[in-house]
């Protein structure tokens, strides 16, 4: 009787189809696995991969357990690049760009912060005016002029900066922080230079506001003096940027409302950066490295 064909395997099956959708905690935690030595952390998120198949757990003849990516798993996490790259549109590209480039200069970078920001309150009724009291006697007139209100509080606006930065420092008065608002399109910017409470609650947050702009979308003149410009020439991915004119820099001193939203946000980071806090093989002969004063000590001590 001849052999029949057995059915191929699911991990024998070339797999074509988007992956199952994972949730957004579960796909960090895949691309620590990856980066990282695999070390388990034993936790919900881990049960969730290993029962769908996205990662395996690995025992070393040692008896070291460490996680490592399925085929599905390495799916995934394309998947997920893939889409993020076709959602990001040209405004959010040159965000980034511009926010990589902060981080170069030393400043510290948080995208899209929700701030509240404190807007001066309208003026408070004062007193009549004099071409109303003229035909009243002078003690009328002089008990008739209305008392000093009390100075209303401040409206406060909801602010949310595009790139909001302070420079790399531990002291307060060094910090420098910066706002700048990214405009892809002319229309966005001329639709952006009509809304004064904005940028007065950007004023409010920062000591210096930038617009960050392709070279062409507008001229220097058409931006209000006291704003910067920063002017990108070339392609978003290779293009140079370039100081047009320099912000007006007033003194700010960031509330303690500022202080707390920037404490419970994540600021931005660098490829670099994000692959530096994976690093570690898990060889248990890796020792760490001695800082030079102590090798010179025990060098003079021998």
């Amino acid at each position: 009787m001849p052999d029949q064909a057995l059915p191929a395997t699911a991990a024998e099956q070339p797999t074509t189809a988007e992956p199952t959708p994972l949730s957004r905690a579960h796909r960090s935690r895949l691309m620590q696995i990856w980066r990282s030595a695999g070390w388990p952390c034993k936790d919900g998120l881990e049960i969730d991969l290993l029962a769908a198949g996205q990662i395996i757990l690995q025992t070393s003849p040692e008896g070291h357990e460490t996680l490592r990516l399925t085929d599905a798993g390495l799916q995934s996490l394309a998947f997920a690049r893939q889409r993020g790259a076709r959602a990001l549109t040209a405004h959010d590209r040159l965000a980034r760009r511009f926010g990589e480039h902060l981080l170069a200069t030393g400043r510290i970078v948080w995208r899209e912060l929700a701030l509240r920001a404190a807007l001066e309150a309208p003026a408070a009724p004062g007193p009549a005016p004099a071409q109303e009291q003229a035909g009243l006697p002078w003690s009328e007139a002089a008990t008739s002029a209305v008392p000093a209100a009390p100075p209303a509080p401040p409206a406060w606006r909801l602010a949310r900066p595009d790139l909001f930065s302070v420079r790399h420092t531990s002291v307060a008065a060094y910090l420098q922080p910066l706002v700048h608002e990214i405009k892809f399109s002319r229309a966005d910017l001329l639709s952006d230079l009509r809304q004064r409470t904005k940028r007065q609650a950007y004023e409010w947050l920062c000591e210096g506001c930038y617009y960050v702009f392709p070279a062409g979308v507008a001229k220097p003149n058409e931006i209000p003096e006291h704003l910067g410009i920063w002017v990108l020439h070339g392609g978003l991915e290779e293009g140079e940027f370039e100081l047009l004119r320099a912000a007006r820099h007033t003194r700010c001193e960031l509330p303690f409302a500022v202080w707390m939203a920037l404490a419970k946000a994540t600021p931005m980071r660098t490829e670099i950066e994000l692959a530096q806090t994976g690093l570690g093989d898990g060889s248990p002969e890796a020792e760490p490295a001695k800082a030079p004063w102590r090798r010179s000590a025990s060098a003079q001590a021998a």
